[in-house]
C-alpha cells in the first residue's frame, strides 16, 4: 500500500516536514510521480518491529529491583 507524505507522517507520528526531509534525503524511499512522493507502508514493519522490542528492553530495565547493596555495615 502506498501513503503520500502527509499520510506517511501521520502513520509514523512524525512532522509533516520531517517526512519530507527524510524522503529528500533517501532515507524513506519513496516513487515519485511527477507531483507527489508515494511511500510503500511496508517498508516501516522492521521499524515498528525495532522499536516494540526496544520499548520491552527499557520496561524491563526499569521494572527489574535493584540488587542488594553489599557495602552496608552494621552499625550494631
Amino acid at each position: 500500500m502506498y501513503m503520500t507524505i502527509e499520510e506517511t507522517a501521520e502513520y509514523l507520528g512524525m512532522p509533516v516536514e520531517q517526512v519530507r526531509k527524510y524522503v529528500l534525503e533517501g532515507s524513506i524511499r519513496s516513487v515519485h510521480d511527477g507531483e507527489q512522493f508515494f511511500i510503500n507502508q511496508h517498508q516501516f514493519s522492521n521499524y515498528f518491529t525495532q522499536l516494540e522490542t526496544l520499548k520491552r528492553q527499557i520496561e524491563d530495565y526499569l521494572n527489574e529491583p535493584l540488587p542488594p547493596d553489599r557495602d552496608i555495615k552494621d552499625e550494631d
